[in-house]
């Protein structure tokens, strides 16, 4: 849990900051959360899922991309040529879709300060891939843009 006014980290059983002193009026079973405390780790691990779901697609095409000129029917050079190459960029986009799933959740379970921005900008580009990605989208920008959510991520981040 975190100081609600400094953002260091606080025990469950202290009564007060340890950094700044401030007096501690939570609840007697534990230190009260607010939503993006509560679902920020949550919101991590989805985003590393959906990177590495992203690699079984991205790995499979470029591999298509490298081998199937082999078999492509017909002479005709240019569907020769053209079909590898798309699918190997096709491929290789899919993997930079992974691999930024997978730095975003990785920014967002350290706190890092970039991971913030980073996962809202991802969170709306994945609204428009119905329906998980929508369903992520919706709820990276229900946990990230929640009352006070950019002071208590940054007061997080520099606790970390």
């Amino acid at each position: 849990m975190f100081c609600n006014q400094c953002g260091s980290q606080v025990r469950p059983g202290d009564g007060v900051c340890p950094k700044c002193g401030k007096a501690a009026n939570w609840p007697a079973t534990g230190l009260a959360q607010s939503r993006l405390e509560r679902h920020l780790h949550t919101l991590a691990i989805l985003w590393m899922v959906v990177g590495a779901l992203f690699l079984i697609p991205s790995i499979v095409l470029m591999v298509m991309g490298s081998v199937v000129h082999i078999t492509l029917p017909g002479t005709e050079e240019f569907v020769r040529t053209l079909g590898p190459v798309m699918l190997y960029l096709l491929g290789s986009s899919l993997l930079i879709l992974a691999a930024g799933g997978i730095c975003v959740g990785w920014g967002l379970m350290q706190h890092r300060p970039w991971a913030r921005v980073t996962a809202l900008i991802l969170g709306v580009l994945s609204l428009f891939h119905p329906p998980l990605g929508t369903a992520l989208g919706i709820y990276t920008l229900w946990v990230l843009l929640g009352d006070d959510g950019e002071v208590q991520y940054r007061s997080m981040a520099r606790a970390a």
